[in-house]
């Protein structure tokens, strides 16, 4: 494990850097378009155009890193990302927001996928869990100190945009410098969406319910508060303490997944988010002091699925085969994030702004009763699925 995290501390405080900038911007365009008249549905296909540009990246990625590299292909898609940001405050459009978001968006598919397959090459069945754990908290760590720079200045200023763009380029500096070995380039072949859907149900499925939620929450939540006018304070707050328990969760979930069945974990937490949504649903204007202990209580839970069920897919992969794995998953996580922001504003203008945690509520309890159908009719002895490996690999890999 030590070894393990000396091989990975370049990609995670580079990770923490990148998703500090991504964090303040993800809450800022929302925020900033509400100051600016967008309309729900507006603000919702921004979100929506964000996971377009995910889902094209995650098909050119594995072509982009086996002709570039892992560092060179991440630089080239953080310095388009940083330049992508500044137009956000220079053209206040939102057709040219769209666009920019899909930009955005396009980047860092091709951002995640090779940190991702990175930590994946260098993590094992036995650290799995509490590996992508860990970068799950320097993730949301980051996301968080990303939010707390909404105080530094007001959302229509400039500074704010300029801001992410810097953290963008500066997230360079850790892997342009680092000696270690990056991970084995992909092996030629396209996304392999099929082999998931047939030897991994739940990695296909479950990622595709959790970018329906998360996609829903992350492109619609700053604006459902603010709408609540209690202030971009409280917007920030708010979001910080859901990022919060999301930065808390992830390791410790991670390790108890790998010692008991991964699936187990996944309907409990499932369930949780469920539980904690309807509260949500219930308690709509409440105190802010709840607002933000229930915000806690979705991190602590909801946050931490995706990378539950990326364990579960990732499980006795080749290395090889981790970037192609990674941008699978990305494009499933893409289709639910693209669909998640347009189904649930649509539900906010139609009925209220307190169907965004309607819609979550229903897709935790959809991947809780997949989950617990899969364990009935599959035991873990038998969840040892395979998932075939690219072309130059062993012929079968086995994965839950």
């Amino acid at each position: 494990m030590p070894t393990v995290l000396v091989a990975l501390s370049p990609v995670l405080l580079a990770v923490f850097i990148l998703i500090a900038g991504n964090g303040l911007l993800t809450t800022l365009v929302p925020l900033r378009g509400v100051l600016e008249g967008f309309s729900p549905t507006e603000v919702g296909v921004i979100g929506s155009v964000y996971f377009g540009g995910m889902l094209a990246g995650t098909w050119v990625t594995p072509a982009i890193v086996r002709r570039a590299g892992h560092i060179r292909a991440f630089a080239a898609f953080a310095a388009i990302a940083a330049v992508a940001c500044l137009g956000f405050a220079i053209f206040i459009s939102p057709p040219v927001w769209m666009v920019l978001r899909g930009l955005v968006g396009f980047c860092f598919a091709g951002l995640y996928a090779i940190v991702e397959a990175w930590i994946n090459a260098k993590a094992t069945d036995r650290n799995r869990g509490r590996m992508l754990g860990l970068y799950n908290i320097v993730n949301y760590a980051g996301s968080a100190a990303g939010q707390q720079l909404l105080r530094l200045d007001s959302p229509r200023s400039f500074t704010l945009f300029s801001g992410t763009s810097a953290f963008l380029m500066l997230s360079l500096v850790p892997l342009a410098m680092t000696r270690a070995e990056a991970p084995p380039l992909p092996a030629k072949g396209q996304l392999r969406i099929l082999a998931l859907f047939r030897t991994s149900p739940i990695g296909a499925v479950g990622i595709l319910l959790v970018g329906l939620a998360n996609g829903s929450f992350w492109s619609l939540a700053p604006a459902y508060v603010e709408r609540l006018e209690l202030g971009a304070g409280v917007v920030a707050s708010f979001m910080t303490a859901m990022i919060l328990g999301s930065a808390i969760a992830p390791y410790p979930i991670g390790k108890l997944s790998d010692i008991v069945d991964r699936r187990g974990v996944i309907l409990a937490v499932s369930a949780i988010a469920f539980v904690i949504e309807v509260a949500l649903v219930i308690v709509g204007r409440g105190e802010t002091t709840v607002l933000y202990a229930l915000a806690l209580a979705l991190g602590l839970t909801a946050s931490v699925t995706y990378p539950l069920i990326s364990a579960h897919a990732n499980d006795r992969g080749s290395q090889e085969g981790a970037v192609h794995l990674s941008s699978t998953l990305l494009f499933l996580y893409c289709v639910g994030g693209i669909v998640g922001p347009l189904v649930a504003s649509t539900l906010m203008t139609l009925v209220g702004d307190v169907m965004l945690f309607v819609h979550n509520a229903a897709i935790h309890a959809i991947l809780a009763g997949f989950v617990a159908w899969r364990m009935m009719k599959r035991p873990p002895s038998d969840a040892q699925l395979v998932l075939d490996a690219p072309p130059g690999t062993a012929a079968h890999h086995p994965v839950p």
